[in-house]
């Protein structure tokens, strides 16, 4: 009871909090709202008081506005290497410039006095936004952190109509701002809804260094969460890192300070009547005693709140839990139930070893895909964290994108984007569709995943071991793309971190590396074996665990092995791809052989594979007998389970209940 009380008692000191910081925010009438002027990034690193980092910092924040490029947009950098400092500021583009830099000076003192020793932070004022990093942050879209406000006060009539104006309107802004050629990138308009006769106000805006596609990319994103938070609201604040968009049922543009228009006049004294100058002035101190008075104990308060909830917190979560940096991605319950028809069955697009996926509509008429945990998931609260928080930083083509997650009481839901032809299995595993997947869209498959493996692996911000690749977690998209997915056993690794070890394996049989299997050990290089196994399924069109030459039931992998050293890997070929490239089908068959190596140096890394699937004047080394070879094809017999023999022994793994395996290694 104690507990619950703390919790709820610190929740109600943030919003104060909250209230106080954005004090010009507040007075546009918009209640709820999580939209921090100053957030840091405790997870990018720290740099000392006094250090050439902080002097760097400190010059170019305080030279940033000078960099004035006529627009209300300022990019620059300072220092060399570890030490050197990005910063971007951006105002709003109806602002003047002596109001832009009033409010960029403003922000440059919160987020240094707010995140003192971060080398990372962001914040948002009404009027601007301003980030610094370690990092080239210039041209790159980026939606996380992202925050909402919004007006407590509702539409009362006319809520579809609300919507589809409100969606038409902000599909109009966005691309307006992003391809009319304004180098703001800023657009502002009105609508109104016919059925209650209100005025909607909205404008948009993307950081001028985005490119047309990531500018309208980043305002479908931002626009797309606002059906979890505030639907049928009368008005709306929506901010990420790389756009923000806004909506009053009032005209705010113009007036920098975006309030609302003044309320009518109060009622003033007959003309012939003064209002005595001591009476005034002690009204006024009066009023300056009570106001200091309250917002001392006002901090006073917040200041016991936020550490005991930190307290609180830390004891409930260990290190922490991520999951509370997505809030903004959070959907309530009700809109995800009525968007997938209460989870009807004819909605249901399949079931995993984690739950059940429905497509679903959301207000906005966007497809969704909703993955349903179910209450004796093999996936617990950690892997469902571990989903939300790796996936909502992840952003590339070949990856499919979480749009938001719900977690309300037993019910654990994420929301993906809808991917319409479902996961690669149902394609080359099926006789009818695998006849539509010719070699060339064969290649594009295997070459979207590496990609897709190389992104996680070494060019995004953080290092992800995905530890599941297998043709059932690649959808593919209208255009036969590929896209990675379920990240659900996913680990990070620090950026100079190259090996993790486990005791609980989990995985599916097939696709897991030797050493994780024995040791529980996992790098780049398990991911890389499964890519490997996943290539040669592409080019046969037949699973590893039961490949059929003839009436035989082969081993996948042995029996690839055997063709490459008598000469007859051409046999491995599904006759549908024989109209293809042969060279470049033995090529991939060749590069499959080398991911699959017993030795994880053995094996490439995916930036060397993605060069050998693209690059001719390559030379390939010879590959080595693959792990796991067995010599006389797959064990049968009664207890349904798979022996795999290497130089250690024999691993026995139970195969009674589904392809997914699970087990704790001894130590």
């Amino acid at each position: 009871m104690v507990s619950s009380r703390l919790i709820r008692l610190s929740s109600i000191c943030t919003q104060i909090l909250l209230l106080i910081i954005n004090v010009n925010f507040t007075q546009a009438h918009l209640g709820p709202h999580r939209i921090p002027a100053a957030y840091c990034f405790n997870d990018k690193g720290n740099y000392t008081t006094g250090s050439t980092y902080q002097t760097n910092l400190n010059s170019l924040l305080s030279t940033l506005f000078d960099a004035n490029n006529g627009y209300g947009f300022y990019n620059s950098s300072l220092g060399k290497n570890n030490d050197r400092v990005y910063a971007i500021g951006l105002c709003r583009g109806d602002i003047t410039k002596g109001t832009c830099g009033t409010c960029l000076s403003d922000a440059a003192n919160g987020l240094t006095n707010n995140c003192s020793n971060q080398k990372e932070a962001i914040g948002w004022l009404p009027n601007c936004m301003l980030r610094y990093s370690n990092r080239s942050i210039y041209g790159i879209m980026e939606i996380s952190p992202a925050y909402n406000a919004w007006n407590v006060d509702n539409v009362s009539t006319g809520f579809d109509a609300f919507n589809q104006e409100l969606s038409r309107l902000f599909n109009g802004l966005g691309g307006k701002a992003a391809t009319s050629g304004d180098l703001r990138k800023f657009a502002s308009g009105n609508a109104t809804i016919p059925s209650s006769n209100i005025i909607i106000y909205g404008l948009v805006q993307c950081t001028p260094d985005l490119s047309e596609q990531s500018c309208i990319d980043c305002l479908e994103y931002a626009s797309g969460g606002l059906g979890s938070c505030c639907n049928g609201s009368l008005g709306v604040r929506a901010v990420t890192p790389s756009c923000s968009l806004r909506y009053e049922n009032f005209p705010f543009v113009g007036q920098t300070n975006g309030t609302p228009p003044p309320s009518p006049p109060l009622a003033t004294p007959p003309a012939n009547t003064a209002i005595p100058a001591g009476k005034k002035s002690k009204t006024s101190r009066t009023v300056i005693i009570t106001v200091v008075a309250v917002v001392v104990s006002l901090v006073l308060i917040i200041s016991i709140c936020i550490y005991l909830r930190v307290k609180k917190m830390k004891e409930k979560l260990g290190e922490g839990d991520e999951i509370l940096n997505t809030e903004a991605l959070q959907f309530d319950f009700g809109s995800i139930r009525t968007a997938t028809n209460n989870f009807s069955e004819e909605n249901k697009l399949g079931r995993g070893g984690f739950g059940t996926v429905y497509r679903g509509r959301l207000l906005n008429q966007e497809d969704i895909a909703v993955k349903r945990l179910s209450r004796d998931s093999a996936q617990g609260d950690i892997e469902f964290k571990n989903e939300v928080t790796l996936v909502a930083k992840l952003q590339h083509r070949n990856l499919v994108r979480l749009l938001g997650f719900c977690l309300e009481g037993n019910e654990r839901l994420l929301i993906y984007e809808f991917v319409p032809n479902a996961s690669l299995d149902h394609f080359i595993f099926d006789p009818v569709k695998s006849t539509h997947l010719d070699w060339d869209s064969r290649y594009k498959i295997i070459l979207g995943i590496g990609r897709g493996l190389l992104y996680l692996h070494e060019d995004s911000r953080l290092r992800i071991i995905h530890r599941d690749m297998k043709a059932s977690n690649i959808l593919l998209d209208g255009e036969m793309q590929p896209k990675i997915a379920d990240f659900g056993m996913a680990r990070l690794f620090d950026l100079d971190q190259t090996q993790g070890a486990t005791n609980r394996v989990v995985g599916t049989y097939g696709y897991m590396a030797p050493e994780y299997v024995m040791r529980g050990h996992f790098s780049v290089k398990s991911d890389v074996y499964s890519f490997g196994v996943l290539v040669l399924e592409i080019i046969t069109g037949q699973k590893n665990s039961s490949f059929r030459r003839g009436g035989n039931v082969e081993d996948l992998l042995s029996y690839a092995w055997k063709s490459w050293k008598e000469d007859t890997a051409s046999n491995l070929i599904d006759p549908i791809s024989k109209s293809g490239s042969i060279p470049e089908i033995m090529r991939c068959i060749h590069i499959g052989l080398l991911c699959v190596q017993p030795n994880t140096a053995d094996r490439p890394t995916m930036a060397t594979v993605i060069l050998m699937l693209t690059s001719y004047s390559l030379d390939l080394p010879v590959p080595s007998q693959p792990a796991f070879y067995m010599d006389g094809g797959i064990e049968s017999s009664s207890d349904t389970s798979l022996r795999w023999k290497d130089n250690s022994g024999v691993i026995r793994l139970d195969l009674s209940k589904s392809n997914s395996v699970e087990y704790v290694l001894d130590g």
